[in-house]
């Protein structure tokens, strides 16, 4: 009877943790005990390890007299998933002297079948990312997510089927490393400007909110198009970046959403209305991500915005100006990135045709509708624009112009993206305007003398708070960047003062 460790990890955002297995066998009446704040899941691996152990060849430990405990360490961390079944497999078997291999440098993760099988988990790219950064160079998980671990460089991944498959690479080695070459990234969005009639307005403010990463809200009669523009600005975002890729792919393999092994293209999420305050924000008993999260470095559309509950509206305030999201909880704490391109689309009241003679609300009615968005959210987000009722001789089915309206689009706000990228290559945590903060935004926001006095003019015109004063500035260094200018002119200053909020 001997005592052996194995090297795991615990995956998280917007990082993971590494696990030391550890396995004591001595005589006794049987037991078996996993300590180590181990969730149910964990818990549950005695079981799973026992039939696979079984079914492998080997000798189930619940056929001996001997008392099993396994530490999974730091005891301090919560243990979540069933992940560590094959390090509990293999510190079990190595304890017990019926395999002998050297694990050094090596981490192990996956979810055992009863027949020795192994099934796929969550969080492997967290996983690999832990391994590389504690200096361990081999990781093994299952086969179907060894491309997503492969995903890291600089350390060797391997691919198993079974619990014996492993083992037998461990004395022979007879696996070869997965390798992963990420395809170029296209976006194959079958949505496009060519498609939204007339509302060149809206497609003009879509062309800054994407170029700038700017929260826009659009609001006007149903029917109108207000959706279709919504679901446009993903199609007209730029691909991911290597690291960005690798942020957001983390993210959505711990969450359970991953569909492929990597995120090349901005995620688009679209909760309905009557998501709760946890499932859009995050949070739980053991805080874990929401929709908010899932939606880092892409698009969050909130469809009927005022439809949602008051109070979870008013919980996107701190991922809107900070870009994270702090949860805690009793048995927890936990700070998940949120930097999203916020795109709300309401009607200006309960029917929709507020201001004409088809309007059938009371005016109690709409107040009541109009209050459910708050005047801090108002004021967090840079851009309204009103999309007005459609002439119907501008909806024929027949395409107008030359159709390359869309990659006219999408090349100059990459245009405007890479700009930003050389301007802000020095700052931490900055990629587009919208994340310039009030420390940041004089040192980039070069501002011409007229452009300077006209926000100041605007501001005590229009009343406007510091952050919408600051804001403007930051729609206004957008419409420059298209516009391939060092300086905001008045214009490009006029332009983004008309997308504050005004009387909706």
């Amino acid at each position: 009877m001997a005592f052996a460790r194995v090297m795991s990890a615990q995956p998280g955002i917007p990082h993971g943790d590494l696990v030391s297995v550890e396995t004591d066998v001595s005589r006794g009446l049987h037991a078996f005990s996993i300590v180590g704040l181990p969730d149910k899941a964990v818990e549950e691996a005695r079981d799973r390890v026992a039939a696979t152990i079984k079914h492998s060849g080997f000798i189930s430990p619940k056929s001996t007299n001997k008392k099993i405990v396994v530490s999974l360490a730091p005891a301090a961390l919560k243990k979540e998933g069933a992940s560590f079944d094959v390090p509990i497999a293999l510190s079990y078997l190595l304890s017990t002297g019926e395999i002998a291999a050297s694990l050094e440098g090596k981490v192990f993760a996956g979810e055992l079948a009863l027949d020795g099988s192994a099934r796929p988990i969550k969080g492997a790219l967290s996983i690999a990312l832990v391994a590389r950064g504690a200096g361990l160079g081999e990781v093994y998980v299952p086969r179907a997510n060894a491309e997503e671990a492969a995903l890291v460089e600089g350390i060797s991944v391997y691919g198993f089927d079974t619990l014996s498959e492993l083992i037998g690479h461990l004395s022979e080695a007879s696996l070869s490393p997965v390798s992963y070459t990420p395809a170029p990234a296209l976006n194959t969005s079958d949505i496009s400007l060519e498609d939204i009639r007339g509302q060149a307005h809206a497609k003009r403010g879509l062309m800054i909110a994407a170029a700038g990463g700017h929260n826009i809200a659009f609001y006007g009669p149903p029917g109108t198009g207000k959706t279709l523009l919504a679901r446009t600005l993903a199609s007209l975002l730029p691909p991911l970046t290597r690291d960005e890729m690798l942020e957001v792919t983390v993210i959505h393999s711990v969450a359970g959403e991953l569909a492929r092994p990597l995120v090349a293209l901005p995620p688009f999420r679209a909760p309905h209305h009557s998501a709760s305050y946890v499932s859009l924000v995050g949070g739980g008993a053991i805080p874990k991500p929401g929709e908010v999260t899932l939606a880092h470095r892409g698009v969050l559309f909130l469809d009927e915005f005022p439809e949602f509950r008051r109070d979870v509206i008013n919980a996107l305030r701190q991922p809107m100006e900070d870009k994270i999201v702090s949860v805690s909880r009793a048995r927890g704490r936990a700070e998940f990135p949120a930097n999203f391109i916020l795109v709300a689309a309401l009607n200006p009241c309960p029917c929709g045709h507020f201001g004409s003679a088809r309007c059938t609300c009371l005016p109690s009615a709409v107040e009541r509708y109009r209050k459910k968005i708050s005047g801090p959210i108002a004021d967090r987000i840079d851009m309204w624009l009103h999309v007005a009722e459609i002439p119907p001789e501008a909806l024929s089915l027949a395409r107008r112009g030359d159709g390359k309206e869309t990659e006219i689009a999408r090349r100059d706000i990459e245009s405007a993206r890479r700009a930003q990228s050389e301007r802000y290559s020095l700052e931490r945590g900055t990629t587009t305007n919208s994340d310039l903060t009030a420390r940041t935004l004089p040192k980039h926001a070069l501002i011409s003398p007229d452009a300077q006095a006209t926000i100041e003019k605007a501001a005590h015109t229009l009343r406007l708070s510091p952050r919408g004063y600051h804001r403007t500035i930051k729609v206004a260094r957008t419409i420059a960047d298209l516009a391939k200018s060092k300086k905001i002119e008045v214009g490009h200053m006029l332009e983004a003062l008309q997308y504050r909020p005004k009387e909706w």
